[in-house]
C-alpha cells in the first residue's frame, strides 16, 4: 500500500513538471544553448562573512568572469540572474531560467564555518540525504527566504528547518537529477585538474534556489572563505579567473555531449527496475500523448536500433535539435506506462508531451 500511495504521490508531482517543462518556449528563437548564472546572494542578503571577504561579492566575480568567457563561445548564450549588487528572490531565480527554457542553471556560492581548517570545493545536486552537515548546509542555504517579502506566499509553506520540507523538493526535479550529477563530477574533476583545488566532491541535497528549475542544475561552492588561505585565493583576480575557467570548460563539455550524443550524459542505476504504473485508462479526445525520450544535434532515424530497442519512434526538429518521441496514445496513464518502459531501458530523464491538434501545449491545459 505504501509503495502504490508513493507512486501517486511521484506521479502527481512528474505530471505538474511536465506540464511545466511543456510550456516552456522552445530554442528556435535562438538556437542558442543558454545557461542561466545566478550570484549567490545579493544586496541586503551579503551570505557568508569571513576574514573580511563576503560571500556576494566572490560568487558575483565569479560569475561575470565566467559570463564573460561563456559569450564568446559561438553558440551559447549566457543570462544572469544578477550582475551587480542586487537583493533577488530565490524563487525569482529560478523563474528567470524558466522563463528563458535554459539548457543549464548553475548557482555560485561560498562555503564558511566556525572552524578555519576545513577547505575545498562542493557542487551540490538535488538530493535527500538528510543527515548530518548536509541538512545543516541546505538549511542555511534555504533561510534566506526569510528575507523576502511574501515568503509564505511563494513557498506555499515550504519550512527550510524542516527535513520533511527538504525531502519534497527532491521529488520535483527527479526528472533532471541524473543529468545534474553528470555535470557536477565535471566541474569537480575540473577543479581538481585545472584549477589545482582539493575537491570535496559531489554532494546532494534538497536546495531552495534550484527547487523549480526544469533543466539540469547545480549550486556550486568554490571554497571556504573562512580559511583564510582559501579565502585570499578567492578572492584574488588570479583564484576567480582560475575558478571561471574550470567551471567554463565543464560547461562546454557537458554542452558537447549533449550535441553529440542521444542520452550519453544519462546514469543508468544497474539492477533497478521501474514500478509500472497501474493501468487505469485515462483517455483525453483529440489530444496525443508521447513520451520525450532524447534531444540532439544529430538527426538519426527513428528506428528501434538507434534507441536500445524501443519500437513506434518519431522525431521532431526544434531549431537545430531533433527531439525523439517513444509511443503515441490518447490515454494519459499509457503513456505514463511508456514513460517508465523507457526507464527500463536507460532513458531516466524521459518525460510525458502532449499534442492538440499538431500542436504541443500544455498538459496542464487538459
Amino acid at each position: 500500500m505504501q509503495t502504490k500511495r508513493k507512486y501517486i504521490i511521484v506521479s502527481i508531482v512528474l505530471t505538474f513538471i511536465t506540464s511545466l517543462t511543456c510550456g516552456a518556449n522552445l530554442h528556435a528563437q535562438d538556437d542558442k544553448f543558454i545557461v542561466v548564472l545566478d550570484a549567490g546572494h545579493g544586496g541586503k542578503d551579503p551570505g557568508a562573512i569571513s576574514n573580511g571577504y563576503k560571500e556576494k561579492e566572490i560568487a558575483l566575480d565569479v560569475v561575470l568572469e565566467l559570463g564573460k568567457s561563456l559569450e564568446a563561445v559561438d553558440g551559447v548564450k549566457v543570462i544572469y540572474t544578477r550582475k551587480r549588487d542586487k537583493f533577488i528572490e530565490l524563487w525569482k531565480r529560478a523563474d528567470i531560467a524558466n522563463k528563458a527554457d535554459a539548457d543549464l542553471f548553475i548557482s555560485i556560492h561560498c562555503n564558511s564555518v566556525v572552524n578555519s581548517k576545513p577547505y575545498g570545493t562542493e557542487t551540490w545536486v538535488l538530493g535527500e540525504n538528510n543527515a548530518g552537515r548536509n541538512f545543516e548546509f541546505a538549511k542555511r542555504e534555504n533561510e534566506v527566504i526569510f528575507l523576502e517579502d511574501n515568503y509564505e506566499e511563494n513557498y506555499a509553506g515550504f519550512d527550510p528547518t524542516s527535513p520533511e520540507s527538504e525531502i519534497a523538493l527532491t521529488i520535483e526535479q527527479e526528472v533532471y537529477v541524473e543529468q545534474s550529477v553528470g555535470l557536477a563530477r565535471k566541474i569537480e574533476d575540473n577543479f581538481i585538474s585545472k584549477a589545482k583545488r582539493k575537491s570535496r566532491g559531489l554532494k546532494q541535497h534538497s536546495l531552495l534556489v534550484i527547487r523549480n528549475t526544469y533543466m539540469p542544475s547545480v549550486l556550486v561552492e568554490l571554497g571556504f572563505i573562512s580559511n583564510k588561505r582559501e579565502g585570499a585565493f578567492l578572492n584574488s583576480k588570479a583564484g576567480q579567473n582560475k575558478m571561471a575557467t574550470a567551471l567554463k570548460e565543464a560547461i562546454l563539455s557537458y554542452k558537447k555531449e549533449i550535441d553529440q550524443n542521444v542520452g550519453s550524459n544519462i546514469l543508468v542505476s544497474e539492477g533497478e527496475d521501474e514500478e509500472t504504473p497501474e493501468a487505469i485508462p485515462l483517455v483525453y479526445e483529440n489530444i496525443t500523448f508521447k513520451v520525450q525520450i532524447a534531444a540532439s544535434s544529430r538527426n538519426l532515424e527513428p528506428k528501434s536500433y538507434n534507441f536500445k530497442g524501443l519500437s513506434e519512434l518519431s522525431k521532431e526538429k526544434v531549431g537545430q535539435l531533433y527531439k525523439y518521441y517513444y509511443g503515441n496514445t490518447s490515454d494519459l496513464n499509457e503513456a505514463r506506462q511508456l514513460q517508465a518502459e523507457a526507464k527500463q531501458k536507460g532513458y531516466a530523464t524521459s518525460f510525458v508531451v502532449a499534442y492538440k491538434d499538431g500542436k504541443r501545449i500544455d498538459i496542464s491545459e487538459l
